[in-house]
Parts: structure tokens; C-alpha cells; sequence
């Protein structure tokens, strides 16, 4: 983080990466002084309203920043700079997008928690965009145009108003991540009792283990002795409000459905308290690890992982027949769970897995036939980016045996 006596000073003369947070009204005219090295600006958790025109003079710009801010319209001086990528605009108060903010190089645009009821075609025109978050919005439908989107990876409509399911994304031919939880279309009256409900006074919470968009996971202890449920357990105690993929309630009702599975990670109860609302887990042992890392600016979409790491093609080969055994069994349920990632995958030493983060989980058991077939060849994408990405670490001595080959073939993207 940055300060604005830093940037008046010139101290952060030639710096790429700029961040301040410090209830700014206006965009700093010092910033302008950063045009022949700044891509990266982050003004996110300020009071802007407005850009001014100057903005286009940073032509160095890729990546924007503007989230928790007072925008109520997307600025139109984004459309002007020429080499922006990214804009992340959450939670402010945006009702409109011109057609002419959307800048020609546009790769990932994320408008999560805002007022947005329509989006213009220009969406469709940018043929680069690859990653659209729209969660959290008042979308009763999508642009036509977007039928174009050839190269469109991700995309988040969770918690919108959209009353039919927008068949123009069906036949994208690389969407792979997809989330629609949450709309009037994908409302559902199916009860789910796959757990048992309990009392939230049953247990305590003790050490923090992580957190994520829709809630935080805590290792817990039984208040009295349970021989229903296993000793040691894992809770995750949900948020409220809307997160980047869409209600945490529509991610508890997914992963009901979804029920047990020996590569999942297993959900043993329930509690549903009015606004107190979280899911028992088994706790997961300390030897699993996490397989792979989320995407980063460059990857967009796709997985990363550590400098030098690399798997057998045993291990890849063990990895990717439990995948497959899960997908299946998620999909057998008509779930997609929307997150298909190595990132979301734990593994053992052996190569066994345990999958699990349902945050983009979506029911579509409710879809016509043809749409149910499209949903499942969606997240089958996903599965053979998922599979593409584990053959690029495997390791150099094993990747001219058979195996390696085979999969390379049958996982083609």
C-alpha cells in the first residue's frame, strides 16, 4: 500500500504497481506523472464517483482496481485506454455500462455486487475477454453478443434476475468454469436431507484454519460426547450477502445434493439456525496438501503452481481416475460445480485426493434435457483444462512413456 505523500513527492516515480486507500474523493493528478510506467493502479476502498478524461494518458495501464468505491456509472474513460486487460469495479453502486467503457483489449472484467440490470452488446465485441464475474447484480438477461466471446473461459451470473437461462453461453467453445446459481430460472423446491440438521450449541469452534469468499473454516469439539460423528471435525460457518460466485446458501444446498463421495470432502452435518448457517466436515489430516494454486493476472483462468514442482506420471495418472470418479458422481446429481480446479484438489503422497469448495456449485436438475447435456460438456472442458495442466508438470523423464502420451491425447484442449 501507497500513500499520497509518496506519490507527491515523487518517491514512486517509475513504480508499475500503485495502491492508496485514503478516502479519495478524486483521482490525484500526481498519478498522471506515472504514465510511462504504471500497469497496475488499485484505488479500491475510496470514495471516487467519477474518472477523469487524464486517466487515458496512463497508456501503459493493464490492469484497474476500483472496487468498494461510490461509482454508479462504469466511466466511460476506461473504454479509452488502450492497453487496459482488467478492471475490477466490485461492490459499488453501478446501474449503468455504457458501451463505450468496455475498453477494445478487455480480458476480465469483474462488476461482482453491484445494480447492473443491462449490459450493452459492445461485451460481445471484445474478442479477447476471457473471464467475466457478474454475481450479485439485477441481470434479468445477457447480451445476444455474447455468442461471439470465442475465447470466454469463466463466467460467474450467480444471485441475478435472469428468468431463463441465457443459451447463447451453451455453445461457447471455451467456457469451462460457469456459475448460475441463484436466478429466478434455477430455483428449485427439492428438499435435500443428505445430513443431519443439529444444533449449533452441540459444538464449539476453536482454531481458525481458513477462509474463503463464503465463510470461514475452523477445527471444532463436541460440548458432550458424540458417537454419531467422528472426534475430530471441521466447521465452516457461512457468510451472509453475496461473495464472487454467487448466496452462500445456494453453495450449502449444491453440496447436499451433491451427498457423500470417498474423493469429496465429506460433509457429516448441518446447521440452519435463521442467520446462523454453517456445514460439519470431517477433519481433513495434516498430510494432505493443496495440489495446485489459484490463477494469477497472467494465467487469467488457468491453474499455477510452485516454481520446480512436478508429479509422476503414476501419481498424474491416479490423480485423473478419481477426478473423473467425482465428475461423474457430481454431475450424476446435476451438479456442476463450476470450480473444477487443482487449486480446490487435496492430495496425498499416494496420489489420493480429496475435492471439495462448492462456492460455484449450481443444481441444474430443473434445465431442459439439451441444456442438462451443454452444462455437463461445459464443465467437461474444465476437466481436460484440469488434466492439461497436471501433464505440464509432470515430470521431463516420464513424459515419453505411453501413459503420458495417452492422456495427452484422450485430454487434448
Amino acid at each position: 500500500m501507497h500513500t499520497l505523500e509518496q506519490l507527491t513527492s515523487g518517491h514512486l516515480t517509475g513504480t508499475k504497481h500503485l495502491s492508496i486507500s485514503q478516502s479519495l474523493s478524486a483521482l490525484p493528478e500526481d498519478i498522471l506523472s506515472l504514465a510511462d510506467s504504471l500497469e497496475i493502479l488499485d484505488l479500491s476502498n475510496n470514495q471516487l464517483r467519477e474518472l477523469p478524461n487524464s486517466l487515458s494518458k496512463l497508456k501503459k495501464l493493464k490492469i484497474i482496481f476500483l472496487s468498494n468505491n461510490q461509482f454508479e456509472v462504469l466511466p466511460e474513460v476506461l473504454g479509452q485506454c488502450e492497453h487496459l486487460e482488467m478492471i475490477g469495479i466490485k461492490s459499488n453502486k453501478i446501474h449503468t455500462v455504457p458501451s463505450n467503457s468496455l475498453p477494445p483489449k478487455l480480458r476480465w472484467l469483474t462488476l461482482t455486487d453491484n445494480k447492473i440490470e443491462t449490459l450493452p452488446n459492445s461485451l460481445g465485441e471484445r474478442p479477447s475477454l476471457q473471464k467475466l464475474m457478474l454475481a450479485g447484480n439485477q441481470l434479468t438477461q445477457l447480451p445476444a453478443t455474447l455468442s461471439q466471446s470465442l475465447n470466454l473461459e469463466l463466467v460467474r451470473i450467480s444471485a441475478n434476475q435472469l428468468t431463463a437461462f441465457p443459451d447463447q453461453l451453451l455453445d461457447l467453445p471455451r467456457l469451462a468454469w460457469l456459475a448460475f446459481s441463484g436466478n429466478p430460472f434455477s430455483q428449485s423446491n427439492t428438499h435435500i436431507e443428505s445430513i443431519p440438521a443439529i444444533a449449533s450449541s452441540t459444538f464449539t469452534i476453536h482454531q481458525q484454519l481458513g477462509q474463503g469468499a463464503s465463510g470461514i473454516i475452523s477445527t471444532a469439539r463436541w460440548n458432550t460426547v458424540n458417537t454419531d460423528f467422528p472426534n475430530d471435525i471441521a466447521v465452516k460457518v457461512f457468510k451472509g450477502g453475496i461473495t464472487s460466485d454467487g448466496y452462500p446458501a445456494d453453495e450449502l444446498k449444491a453440496c447436499l445434493k451433491v451427498g457423500q463421495h470417498p474423493n469429496l470432502v465429506q460433509s457429516i452435518a448441518q446447521v440452519d439456525e435463521g442467520d446462523y448457517s454453517a456445514l460439519i466436515m470431517k477433519l481433513i489430516p495434516e498430510h494432505y496438501k493443496n495440489l495446485g494454486l489459484p490463477p494469477n493476472f497472467d494465467t487469467c483462468s488457468r491453474d499455477t503452481f510452485p516454481d520446480g514442482f512436478t508429479l509422476e506420471i503414476e501419481l498424474i495418472d491416479k490423480i485423473i481416475q478419481q477426478l473423473k470418479d467425482v465428475f461423474e458422481h457430481i454431475h450424476n446429481n446435476k451438479v456442476s460445480h463450476g470450480d473444477l480446479y487443482a487449486h480446490n484438489t487435496l492430495f496425498d503422497q499416494s496420489g489420493q485426493i480429496l475435492f471439495g469448495d462448492f462456492g460455484a456449485a449450481s443444481m441444474y436438475h430443473m434445465l431442459s434435457d439439451e441444456q442438462q447435456t451443454k452444462i455437463k460438456q461445459i464443465e467437461q472442458r474444465a476437466l481436460h483444462y484440469f488434466v492439461d495442466d497436471l501433464l505440464k508438470i509432470c515430470r521431463k523423464e516420464d513424459r515419453n512413456t505411453p501413459r503420458f502420451q495417452q492422456l495427452e491425447m484422450q485430454y487434448a484442449c
